[in-house]
């Protein structure tokens, strides 16, 4: 049976008290308003950010998608992309600070995104490569920050149709300066590295990411949103995926990620 407004009602605001008042490690949501496939859990996500966005995060500017790379399919256990939102309040660019305590487990990934300079309309739908590249405006270097908000993700406590609709770890993202001649560089062949305190501990390459593309994944995200009648306007800001596994957070560390022709961004805790 699918659930009920009311359900969805009720599983958000259980997803919202563990964000929007202190951090809360989340297990299973009870079993009337838990999400049992993939539709369920966007409708449950959609829900939460309505009200995440009338608590303080302000609006909704852009889109996260995870596990757009075999190294973070095979980190997490997943077989597919998923995505969450990018709210106004946790867009920071160039170099970030963040407080280390107002996180669970704060993590940090090497990532490509985007700025859309057009809408990509649903109606234009199915999307290629070919058509929603015209609508990136620039590419940046990004750092996405992510927190482990869950009792035991490696267990799978809960799961990831929860992680999906709590924006799949999403916490904020530091922006590179936009890089508008992008269309000069080969984004399948940039190579990112990330340095924790000035040591590398990871790296991987644009094609690492789906179908051997950045943007595919925008094309994947633009798909997507069209099998809903939803739009990717022009402004919005789309992580692409992480070149690099996850790296978890000390207090006090400083991470930095490069890109090879995109520059740099980095986060200090």
């Amino acid at each position: 049976m699918p659930l009920s407004s009311e359900a969805l009602s009720q599983g958000a605001q259980l997803l919202a008290a563990g964000r929007a008042q202190s951090p809360t490690h989340i297990g299973h949501l009870p079993a009337e308003c838990a999400p049992q496939n993939l539709d369920e859990a966007m409708q449950l996500q959609q829900a939460l950010n309505c009200i995440l966005s009338e608590r303080g995060f302000g609006n909704i500017v852009g889109t996260k998608i995870g596990c757009t790379t075999k190294v973070m399919q095979e980190f997490l256990g997943m077989t597919h992309p998923c995505s969450g939102a990018i709210f106004e309040s946790t867009v920071q660019h160039g170099a970030g600070e963040l407080d280390f305590d107002s996180f669970l487990h704060v993590g940090i990934e090497c990532e490509i995104a985007v700025t859309l300079s057009h809408t990509i309309r649903a109606d234009a739908a199915p999307h290629t490569i070919e058509t929603v590249s015209p609508a990136v405006g620039t590419v940046h270097a990004a750092v996405e920050i992510v927190d482990d908000r869950y009792v035991d993700f490696a267990s799978r406590v809960p799961d990831w149709r929860t992680w999906v609709a709590d924006d799949f770890f999403g916490a904020g993202v530091v922006l590179g300066p936009g890089v508008s001649d992008w269309r000069s560089l080969d984004l399948a062949a940039v190579r990112g590295v990330m340095q924790i305190n000035g040591e590398e501990v990871g790296a991987g390459e644009g094609r690492d990411i789906i179908n051997g593309h950045p943007l595919e994944a925008l094309v994947w995200l633009a798909n997507q949103q069209a099998q809903r009648g939803l739009d990717l306007p022009a402004g919005w800001i789309v992580m692409l995926g992480s070149v690099v596994q996850t790296k978890w957070a000390n207090k006090g560390d400083l991470f930095e990620v490069q890109l090879e022709g995109l520059g740099s961004a980095s986060v200090q805790f």
